[in-house]
């Protein structure tokens, strides 16, 4: 009896130990399976770089943008109005006071102006480059006279022109004047002047130049003196308000006496060129020039005031000064002549 029960509590036993083991193996198969190696990806998560000790956080966007915009709009507006005129004389006034109301706007303020006279020096350049020879020539006519009548009877007039061209090196000057006077029916000036001077620039101050002149002066002695000079010069100021030159070479003169003489001369030339704009509407100038030859010397300078009218009309009050000594040209060496002239630009 023992023994019939014996067999089925065994077997009751065997499946109730053995039911678990199928189950525990359906569950673990619902749940992923990773590799002993390998884990789940982290998240990824953004990480700010703290700063140095000792050392300024990077600025911000919104930092950066502030600091852009420091200019106020207005002001931005009136300065690109005036880099647009093209006018030096206004720009570099309101980007002073822009930089003096703006500080913190300095360097861009400087940055707009200086890639405005890039731009505008790149334009010049091409302009030139394309141009003709009769064209971006600058020029002045000067123009007076006077008429009086009474006990003497007077009547002269002066006119004078000048024109110059400025190239990438090379810069030519034409200049023409004549002045003309009578007193009583008899001559008392007869004189004219006419000249080219082309000049050839190594660098801003350095510069070769020649020079072909015609002159008549019959009241003087002579009825016409050729002059050709080459030499060198100097510019010893260059700036907005002040420009001064110099010059000196060797000249080459042939003169016809009105006693129906001729002669020519080898010599020393020299002269100087001056100006100053002391105001936006006034400048003072002077000009000279010197021969010196073996037995003459000549010498004239002008002094004169500018006073500008209008955009392209301009009062001038000006002092000549003419020295001329040598055995065959009249005793009145030294000669004055004070005018007052309109001068119109072209």
């Amino acid at each position: 009896m023992t023994g019939r029960f014996l067999l089925p509590l065994c077997l009751a036993v065997g499946l109730a130990m053995a039911a678990p083991f199928p189950l525990a193996a359906s569950a673990a198969a619902q749940e992923p399976i990773y590799p002993p190696t390998s884990a789940p990806p982290p998240p990824i998560v953004q990480t700010v770089q703290p700063a140095a000790p000792g050392q300024a956080p990077a600025p911000s966007r919104e930092e950066k943008e502030e600091k852009a915009s420091a200019l106020p709009e207005a002001v931005r507006q009136m300065m690109l109005e005036a880099l647009e005129s093209g006018n030096s004389a206004d720009i570099a006034t309101i980007a002073r006071y822009a930089i003096r109301a703006n500080p913190d706007a300095t360097e861009e303020i400087q940055a707009m102006v200086n890639q405005r006279r890039a731009l505008a020096e790149e334009e010049r350049r091409k302009e030139i480059r394309q141009a003709g020879v009769f064209d971006l020539w600058d020029g002045k006519i000067e123009l007076g006279g006077f008429r009086s009548t009474g006990s003497t009877s007077e009547f002269g007039i002066s006119t004078s022109m000048a024109a110059t061209r400025k190239g990438l090196k090379w810069t030519h000057a034409l200049v023409a004047n004549a002045d003309y006077r009578q007193a009583n029916g008899e001559t008392s000036v007869e004189r004219i002047l006419a000249s080219y001077s082309p000049t050839y620039n190594f660098d801003p101050r350095n510069f070769a130049y020649a020079l072909i002149q015609y002159e008549r002066d019959p009241i003087v002695g002579f009825n016409y003196r050729y002059t050709g000079s080459l030499g060198i010069g100097y510019t010893l100021i260059s700036n907005d308000r002040v420009k001064l030159s110099t010059t000196v070479g060797p000249s080459l003169r042939e003169i016809a006496y009105t006693d129906d003489g001729r002669e020519t001369k080898f010599g020393a030339r020299s002269s100087l060129n001056f100006r100053w704009a002391f105001a936006p509407t006034l400048s003072l100038q002077q000009t000279a020039s010197a021969y010196a030859e073996s037995d003459t010397a000549s010498v004239t300078a002008l002094t004169a005031l500018d006073a500008r009218i209008v955009s392209k009309l301009s009062a001038r009050l000006s002092y000549n000064m003419r020295y001329e000594s040598g055995s065959k040209l009249t005793d009145r060496a030294f000669d004055t002549t004070s005018k007052m002239t309109l001068i119109y630009d072209f």
